[in-house]
């Protein structure tokens, strides 16, 4: 693994319990999940009986999966993360480098993955050697958040970056291997959970990246917390449809 792939399974190690912590108090993963799920299916040419949960974490994005009926292949590249996972199938391992052969897969979905990594054309590449003709890839990635005028949070705040990618970047990558549909979804959020969804190691580096996971939190934390009120958190989903055979 490389220096920047060693920092990427670093800031996971350490997201385990606050990525929980966040879950607990908004539900926004399963959501994002159970919708991405959503679109999957209703795009795919038949059943998802396999699906390859990419950048699973401790499970939220799993659990959704094998209650909807598929069998859930759960990726990570943070052990620490693959522990708190209750799925039978587990593997560690890498987007670029998929540990798995051709056409293995029903469907790929990356639910709230896809953007933490540097490069996702690669990730892309590989979840489109892996998904069978006629099988789906999904991902979702944060456009940010906005108050009630639809002015961004983050336009006046000082922060060093905005994401390792954006989700105009996600979708064109998955564009360049698959017919794409995308759309956005908008959840009512207030002050205090903006704050705790920085409070994750992982998502605090889109703020500070180079900064260490301890150090990122407690700066993401000082930059939000005079923030008050509600505000509208919107994630862009793009799923993408593999040419089935002939």
């Amino acid at each position: 693994m490389t220096g920047l792939k060693d920092a990427v399974r670093t800031n996971f190690d350490a997201s385990a319990d606050a990525y929980e912590t966040y879950e607990r108090r908004t539900g926004r993963f399963g959501a994002l999940a159970r919708l991405l799920l959503a679109e999957m299916t209703a795009r795919a040419d038949g059943p998802l009986g396999v699906v390859l949960d990419a950048g699973a974490g401790t499970g939220i994005s799993t659990a959704v999966i094998a209650e909807g009926g598929s069998r859930p292949v759960a990726l990570d590249v943070s052990r620490g993360m693959l522990r708190a996972n209750d799925a039978g199938d587990r593997v560690q391992g890498d987007f670029d480098r998929l540990p798995f052969p051709a056409d293995a897969f029903d469907g790929v979905a990356f639910t709230a993955s896809l953007f933490l990594v540097p490069d996702p054309a690669v990730a892309v590449r590989e979840a489109a050697r892996v998904v069978r003709p006629g099988g789906v890839v999904g991902a979702v990635a944060p456009l940010g958040w906005v108050d009630a005028d639809g002015t961004d949070l983050f336009a006046s705040l000082d922060r060093e970056s905005r994401s390792p990618t954006g989700a105009e970047e996600v979708e064109a990558a998955v564009a360049s291997a698959f017919d794409v549909r995308t759309g956005t979804w908008r959840f009512a959020t207030t002050a205090e959970d903006v704050v705790r969804f920085h409070a994750i190691p992982a998502m605090a580096a889109r703020l500070y990246p180079t900064a260490p996971p301890e150090e990122r939190v407690r700066r993401a934390t000082d930059l939000l917390g005079s923030l008050e009120g509600s505000f509208e958190q919107r994630w862009r989903w793009v799923v993408g449809a593999a040419g089935g055979p002939g």
